[in-house]
């Protein structure tokens, strides 16, 4: 079991130094490497003169010199914000005016005026790495103090700072070495792709340098090639595959993302989105030996609290995958809008609550007051999520509260929606949004559609298409869900964190 995850890397620097930690592209670092890199950061740190366990933001991309900061910052006792550098400008403002933070480590060019927070540019990282300081652990981050601090999108347009402690961390961390839903091996070897403002991220890089493995980055610039994500991918020996279901519809654009072709990718672990039984059908075809790991959980509650193998039965059974058996730690209850326990099988918000809960909001009373509370003694969240119990403890995923829209007096789920269009022969991803009048109530329902290839070479119109799909959905789509309206699209948007961006096309719905 882990205990403190500086320890476990202090470990492992004594007894595999000469291992790699991380591997950038075929530039290779060892776990003696990340000691040296950020106990001589930490030092630094130390020296600044900065307020004791404020927080530090950490600007860039995947890069070995961002897990040595994160490394350095524990170590000294700071909780981090990791920014990816791809983030737009009024959103890194808002992080800026929200966190305050103490100090920038920036890894790529930071973008804005800091004005009066000091900033350690890249040139001046590596001059410090340079020095080789020794170090000794002394005030690193313990029990609950911040381990980081990752801003997700809020609802009012102000981005929102989940604080993880160090014990939520390890909440997380020892269920996904112990779950058999995750089958880790030792020393495992991972994709690390999601950016590290994503939390997904912390699913990789957390089992990874517990278990003394190595992680295989995957930069963002990569993924905007086709050509060259696939080159990437096929040099990177990783077992474990840690990603969103969205990108790996991406990586099987390639009829060479396949076990013959990969062999040593054995594992898949999907989360940040929902994974439906066609992506997972796709990629059980591509690799019928892999094990398929179909996990649920929101930031607030640390990455995840479930999970659960995907099955050939469930593949053949069910419309909507499980997301999971729940932490041992993790109560996870459905209640009802009074905030009443509902009986198994019965609909209602799913409500987390134990320690991998977060303490909340980062300079945000008012959202954390709204969004965190106790049941039963213990920290609890409302995570906003539709879902069911069965009488086995897995748990059912519903939808999300606020994709609920009520449409001609019937109450429809969007995702529902989406699931059903995404059955169609011709369709090779949808998402249903909605159209509001000046009342705020919604008018009609739209589809946004990327076909699959060679379709709309046989069709003459688009309305065609349109009637053809509407056709084919007819028997599992009450007629009340079916669009009215399909706009066609060569990709669907995504957000930085790689999910299908549908807040985004509502907003462009609505603005028109």
């Amino acid at each position: 079991m882990l205990h403190d995850m500086i320890e476990r890397l202090e470990h492992h620097a004594q007894q595999q130094g000469d291992f790699p930690v991380y591997d950038y592209l075929g530039q290779k670092y060892s776990y003696g490497e990340l000691k040296v890199d950020s106990d001589s950061l930490a030092a630094h740190i130390d020296c600044l003169g900065i307020e004791e366990k404020s927080p530090v933001l950490v600007f860039g991309g995947q890069e070995y010199a961002m897990l040595a900061t994160f490394v350095a910052l524990t170590k000294s006792g700071h909780a981090y914000i990791p920014v990816d550098q791809h983030s737009a400008l009024d959103r890194i403002a808002a992080i800026m005016e929200v966190a305050e933070p103490s100090l920038i480590i920036s890894i790529g060019e930071f973008p804005l005026d800091t004005g009066a927070t000091p900033l350690i540019n890249k040139q001046e990282l590596q001059e410090i790495f340079a020095q080789k300081s020794a170090y000794e652990v002394t005030h690193s981050v313990k029990g609950d103090d911040n381990y980081y601090i990752i801003f997700t999108s809020g609802t009012t347009g102000k981005p929102k700072g989940v604080q993880i402690s160090h014990d939520n961390l390890l909440s997380f961390t020892n269920w996904m070495m112990e779950a058999e839903a995750f089958s880790l091996p030792q020393r495992p070897q991972m994709l690390a792709q999601a950016p590290y403002s994503f939390d997904l991220s912390v699913m990789y890089w957390a089992p990874a340098l517990a278990m003394g493995g190595t992680l295989f980055a995957l930069p963002r610039e990569l993924t905007l090639d086709f050509k060259d994500l696939f080159a990437a991918i096929h040099q990177l020996p990783v077992g474990i595959w840690t990603s969103t279901p969205s990108f790996a519809e991406m990586a099987m654009l390639s009829d060479d993302f396949n076990a013959e072709t990969l062999p040593n990718l054995t594992h898949f672990y999907f989360d940040g989105e929902e994974l439906t039984v066609k992506t997972a059908q796709k990629l059980r075809d591509r690799f019928p030996e892999a094990r398929i790991v179909n996990a649920y959980g929101p930031t607030e509650a640390t990455v995840a609290l479930s999970a659960v193998e995907v099955t050939d039965e469930m593949l053949t059974n069910c419309k909507r995958l499980p997301i999971g058996y729940t932490k041992a730690d993790s109560p996870t209850f459905i209640m009802d809008d009074e905030g009443k326990k509902l009986a198994n099988g019965q609909l209602g918000e799913i409500i987390i609550a134990g320690p991998a809960v977060s303490k909340g909001y980062f300079n945000n009373p008012e959202r954390t007051q709204a969004a965190f509370f106790e049941v039963d003694g213990l920290p609890a969240y409302h995570t906003g999520d539709l879902g069911s119990m069965t009488d086995e403890g897995l748990l059912l995923y519903s939808g999300r509260m606020d994709f609920q829209i009520k449409f001609n007096g019937f109450r429809i789920e969007l995702e529902e929606v989406s699931q059903n269009l995404n059955k169609s022969s011709l369709i090779k991803s949808a998402v249903a949004v909605p159209r509001y009048n000046k009342d705020h109530k919604v008018q009609n329902l739209l589809a946004y559609v990327v076909l699959k290839e060679n379709v709309a070479q046989k069709f003459e119109r688009e309305l065609d298409i349109s009637k053809a799909i509407k056709l084919e959905l007819k028997d599992i789509m009450m007629d009340y869900m079916m669009p009215s309206k399909f706009l066609y699209r060569d990709s669907l948007p995504l957000t930085p964190n790689g999910k299908i961006d549908i807040k985004g096309l509502m907003n462009e719905v609505n603005q028109r």
